[in-house]
């Protein structure tokens, strides 16, 4: 009895128990197979990876003159814009180089102020030499004309040719002197083209740009960090006092296994997901184009594949996404943190595979304002000075 209740009864069933596992393998094949033709077809219509960062530059901040840093209006994670006053420089030294140039470009107008002077005084003198000579030579050849008559001595037609050399060597005197004259004033025709002015000028302006260069200012918008200025500490040109990093230009850096560059080319769309705000965020981007080497090729020690113990590693080629700007807006990102990017390849061929998108240049006109306000200064004193002169 025991024995017939253990074949047919509470016993697990051989039969329904081999059904239940065919069922399970022909599920698992089914999922299988569909996974890897949906992989398939997947993989020739886009590139997946994980290893993906977000980048960005980090504009470096350094002063332009040496001093002491007296004001530090920026710190760590603050908001700047193009234009603000960061670091400010002690000025004494650049405004006392500011005045001895605005004293000696003055010294300088008075001196070339004389030397145009010099030039109408020695024109001046050659017009009376010239009418002494002329009235010599009259007189000689009046004293000439009598002179057979008996009606004067000899003496006195001697006398008045002396009087003409005489007069001769005046106006070549003065002649001398007025070419002297004009060679100090260069041949130029106005006082600012002398050379002299031109230089004092010249003087004048760059330290009118150290005084301005005093004030160091944003060249770009963005986010302060890796500050180093610290107040009282002596800089000197070049030195990192902090960085700015634009967050607002940030780009994807992808790296994407070598087999997987085939079909990857500029110009093509992406799909972007950062780990911070998770899948549910998406960022467009498109391919900006594949970076020259592999991060192994452009490593600090390079690779030594020339070697009896190489062993086959898949290398990663970085490719530049950028994003979409409406989207970094409203979800903003930091340089560093992680993304998963997909990129659409349909549209790519190898003929094009090797294309990159058109770079851009990037540009600032924060210091030309400096120097438009060092000129600003600089026409202003010239202004006071020639009407000091001129009265």
């Amino acid at each position: 009895m025991t024995e017939q209740t253990q074949n047919t009864g509470t016993g697990p069933n051989p039969v329904r128990r081999r059904r239940r596992i065919l069922a399970i393998a022909i599920a698992v094949a089914v999922l299988g197979g569909a996974y890897g033709i949906g992989a398939w077809i997947t993989g020739n219509v886009s590139r997946s990876t994980d290893d993906a960062y977000v980048n960005g530059h980090s504009v470096l901040l350094t002063p332009q003159i040496a001093g002491v840093v007296t004001a530090i209006r920026a710190d760590d994670t603050n908001q700047v814009k193009a234009g603000d006053t960061l670091v400010n420089i002690d000025p004494s030294d650049a405004q006392i180089e500011f005045d001895a140039a605005q004293a000696q470009l003055a010294q300088v107008v008075r001196t070339v102020r004389g030397q145009y002077a010099s030039v109408e005084r020695a024109a001046a003198d050659m017009q009376v030499a010239q009418t002494a000579l002329d009235r010599a030579r009259a007189d000689l050849k009046e004293r000439q004309s009598i002179a057979n008559s008996g009606a004067i001595t000899g003496e006195e037609v001697r006398h008045a040719q002396d009087s003409v050399h005489q007069a001769e060597a005046v106006l070549a005197a003065a002649e001398e002197a007025r070419a002297l004259a004009l060679t100090q004033t260069q041949g130029s025709t106005r006082l600012d083209d002398h050379p002299a002015v031109r230089a004092a000028t010249e003087h004048l302006r760059a330290a009118a740009l150290a005084m301005e260069r005093t004030r160091i200012v944003a060249p770009v918008s963005g986010m302060v960090s890796q500050r180093r200025a610290q107040v009282g500490r002596r800089v000197a040109p070049g030195d990192a006092l902090l960085s700015i990093v634009p967050l607002d230009q940030l780009w994807v850096d992808a790296n994407f296994k070598e087999i997987q560059l085939d079909k990857i080319c500029a110009g093509q769309a992406a799909t972007l997901t950062a780990d911070v705000y998770g899948s549910s965020v998406r960022y467009h981007g498109t391919v900006e184009g594949i970076e020259a080497g592999s991060g192994a090729a452009f490593a600090l020690l390079p690779a030594q594949n020339a070697t009896g113990n190489w062993i086959k590693v898949v290398q990663r080629v970085p490719v530049r996404i950028s994003i979409d700007p409406k989207d970094l807006a409203s979800h903003p990102l930091r340089v560093g943190v992680s993304m998963h990017a997909t990129v659409n390849v349909e549209s790519c061929t190898h003929a094009v595979a090797s294309e990159t998108a058109a770079s851009q240049s990037d540009e600032t006109a924060i210091y030309d304002a400096q120097i438009k306000a060092a000129d600003a200064r600089v026409a202003k004193i010239i202004a006071a000075i020639n009407d000091a002169a001129s009265n």
